[in-house]
């Protein structure tokens, strides 16, 4: 037992190399990576943003956070799949917790989702946000541009999330998570020609200028051809990447606010993923995931392994 680890989230000595707490015991950070809020000098932080005051349909995605933490458990202690290897054994990943938010003054949120992305990034080499709705991605991208400029936007959705942008009584613009791109597009933070959006299957008044792989176009491409054309759509430029859990059908992910049939697998969007590890990606969240709708958890561990795909491929980056 001397070489065994229990709590390994709180216990860990570094950012680095496995854990091996039982599956079904230890605190659960993602991935048992370190709880902290020191992150200087990490490749990567993963953090929460358990806001989901800005859906249309069915709240419950500020659980999110906690759920794909604690789906991630399964991941731990063998080599990932399909990656080979410990993904920890070079890749320094601490689990930063929580972005700390006012319930009472929902309208505050967006910006203190963004300060505290800024701080983020100005200490650690890669921000992996799980939420919360998908308003977050307008904070979220605000942050990331501000430290590398305008980006190419990569988003998983069943949603274009275009809508019209409106006004609140104070004359602020109101950004819900229907409306960030549009938003986005407007506030120059995304490049909508070198931008695509992977899975739509909802209409939605204008594109705003981004490149549509509709669900029916996805159905009948390969995994393959999806990943050559956001690569080819891209351009070698820098990418964000989004990636709301109801792109997926809902037979693999019910637990989402606005579930929309029709979409693909988790098998084929993984794969398109798997592809992607020479994307120069330098952020990526994954949202909508709302445990309330789950069942055994499968639409929590949908985004636990998005998550995975994501540090797997900055693994093996990092490792060439």
């Amino acid at each position: 037992m001397a070489a065994k680890s229990i709590d390994h989230a709180f216990t860990a000595a570094d950012m680095t190399g496995a854990a091996s707490d039982p599956t079904y015991a230890g605190a659960l950070s993602f991935m048992r990576r370190k709880f902290t809020k020191d992150v200087a000098g990490t490749d990567v932080t993963v953090w929460g943003v358990p806001f989901d005051a800005a859906v249309s349909n069915r709240p419950g995605a500020r659980f999110g956070c906690q759920a794909m933490r604690r789906a991630s458990a399964i991941f731990d202690n063998d080599p990932q799949y399909p990656f080979h290897a410990d993904l920890f054994e070079a890749l320094s990943v601490a689990d930063y917790g929580e972005c700390l938010l006012d319930y009472r003054l929902p309208e505050t949120a967006h910006s203190l989702i963004e300060a505290e992305a800024e701080d983020l990034l100005a200490k650690t080499g890669f921000l992996l946000t799980l939420g919360g709705d998908h308003s977050i991605t307008h904070p979220l991208l605000k942050a990331h541009a501000a430290r590398h400029g305008k980006l190419s936007l990569v988003q998983f959705d069943a949603h274009q999330d275009t809508w019209p942008l409106a006004k609140d009584a104070q004359g602020h613009t109101r950004v819900d998570h229907g409306s960030f791109v549009k938003a986005a597009v407007e506030d120059d933070l995304i490049d909508p020609a070198t931008s695509i959006q992977i899975g739509i299957r909802t209409h939605a008044p204008e594109d705003c200028g981004l490149q549509i792989l509709h669900g029916y176009e996805i159905e009948e491409m390969s995994a393959t051809k999806i990943a050559e054309a956001i690569y080819e759509r891209t351009g070698g430029t820098n990418v964000y990447l989004s990636f709301d859990i109801d792109c997926l059908d809902p037979a693999f992910a019910p637990g989402t606010g606005t579930p929309v049939s029709g979409g693909p697998s988790s098998a084929k969007i993984l794969a398109v993923l798997h592809h992607l590890k020479n994307l120069q990606l330098v952020g990526a969240d994954v949202v909508e995931v709302a445990p309330a709708y789950d069942h055994a958890d499968i639409t929590a561990i949908a985004g636990a392994t998005v998550a995975l795909y994501v540090l797997g491929n900055l693994a093996e980056k990092k490792g060439r």
